[in-house]
């Protein structure tokens, strides 16, 4: 019988592998791990957690960078001197684009992403808990898959964000 919300039996825990890409069970108490689910999982109710909550999610954005960015240098331009009130505005613009046709989300942030991830469409890759900005990483994880997000300030700039997994 489960005794979590994540449907695994006391002590099991989920884990993530970086050299399989891929979620693992771990016990603590005796060390042990492995690939498929223990015995005594509610799978039904783990597949539903995982959903709800993933160890990784991907994302692609778009980021416009303002003279008061972490780093207002891009492959746009060596020295950015756009206000945050026009990086503001200039999103907006994107944004409204984007509700009325949200397939262009890859093609948009191709065309006018200061982030280098402008060559993949502003796909970022997979990315877990602590590995963005806390802003961006709060939305990125709140948000549906195929969502995309209002805008959101970080460190660098301000952003739209589209989960895709």
């Amino acid at each position: 019988m489960s005794s979590s919300p994540s449907g695994l039996p006391s002590p099991w825990t989920i884990r993530y592998s970086r050299s399989k890409k891929r979620e693992y069970f771990f016990n603590p108490e005796n060390k042990q791990s492995q690939w498929e689910a223990p015995e005594g999982t509610d799978v039904s109710k783990l597949k539903e957690y995982m959903i709800k909550n993933p160890l990784k999610v991907r994302c692609l954005h778009l980021l416009i960078k303002h003279k008061d960015s972490r780093r207002p240098a891009s492959h746009r331009s060596e020295n950015i001197t756009v206000t945050k009130e026009e990086a503001i505005e200039e999103l907006k613009r994107y944004e409204e684009e984007l509700k009325k046709d949200p397939s262009k989300f890859e093609e948009l942030a191709k065309e006018r992403s200061d982030c280098s991830s402008f060559k993949r469409g502003g796909d970022l890759g997979f990315f877990g808990k602590g590995e963005m900005q806390p802003s961006f990483e709060e939305v990125g994880f709140a948000l549906k898959v195929n969502e995309i997000s209002d805008i959101v300030e970080s460190d660098s700039g301000f952003h739209l964000i589209k989960r895709v997994a």
